[in-house]
């Protein structure tokens, strides 16, 4: 196998955390996505949604999406269990990953792609156009955030991890998806204690303090 990657990005190191924590080595292929290197052959044809990560197969089959490629590592690597160990346990895990990924995680990188001045001319993930930035788009994923964490909070009082008490994949998106709201300033210790005692706790993991 081998895994196509560009570490700076968050999908990138939400596999590598994945990969980290389960004590999986994969050979890995860095591309430069900021020149355009994955837009060019062979990945072109390999990956045409121009997105990272992707894996390779040893028979050439191309898994693309996040989630997707560490659903099939833990087939091939179930021990330590990331996706539950039980029908509910998955069922559980897989509905607080989507919860944060579709009213967190994506709305601040849609938030991000519509401030930041690196994103001009590729506010869609995968993409070189004229989709102009819209300020508008960055105030409603931080509302969308924020109607996040008013849900959460409660949650976490009585949890130590987001679908419990054992750390599970749905805990990677959430450590990424609380990094991006470092990156936009918004105020989590005061408003949010529970969920900042969460983030605390995740952003000292050894996965992400591995050099």
């Amino acid at each position: 196998m081998k895994l196509y990657n560009f570490t700076p990005a968050a999908n990138a190191q939400r596999i590598q955390m994945f990969l980290i924590e389960k004590n999986i080595e994969i050979e890995t292929i860095q591309l430069n996505v900021r020149e355009d290197e994955i837009f060019k052959e062979p990945y072109n044809t390999m990956n045409p949604f121009n997105c990272i990560p992707f894996l390779e197969l040893d028979d050439g089959t191309i898994i693309c999406e996040t989630m997707s490629i560490c659903r099939y590592l833990e087939e091939l690597y179930p021990e330590p269990c990331l996706f539950g160990t039980n029908s509910k346990e998955r069922a559980l895990i897989d509905m607080w990953n989507r919860r944060l990924e579709l009213d967190g995680f994506l709305p601040l990188i849609h938030s991000l792609r519509n401030k930041t001045s690196f994103f001009i001319g590729k506010v869609i993930p995968g993409t070189r156009n004229e989709v102009k930035q819209l300020p508008e788009l960055v105030q409603r994923g931080i509302e969308m955030f924020e109607i996040l964490l008013d849900r959460i909070d409660p949650h976490l009082l009585n949890n130590q991890f987001i679908s419990g008490n054992n750390f599970s994949v749905a805990d990677i998106t959430g450590h990424f998806m609380m990094n991006l709201s470092k990156i936009l300033k918004i105020e989590i210790k005061n408003d949010y204690p529970n969920v900042y005692r969460w983030q605390y706790e995740l952003s000292t993991r050894q996965s992400v303090n591995i050099n």
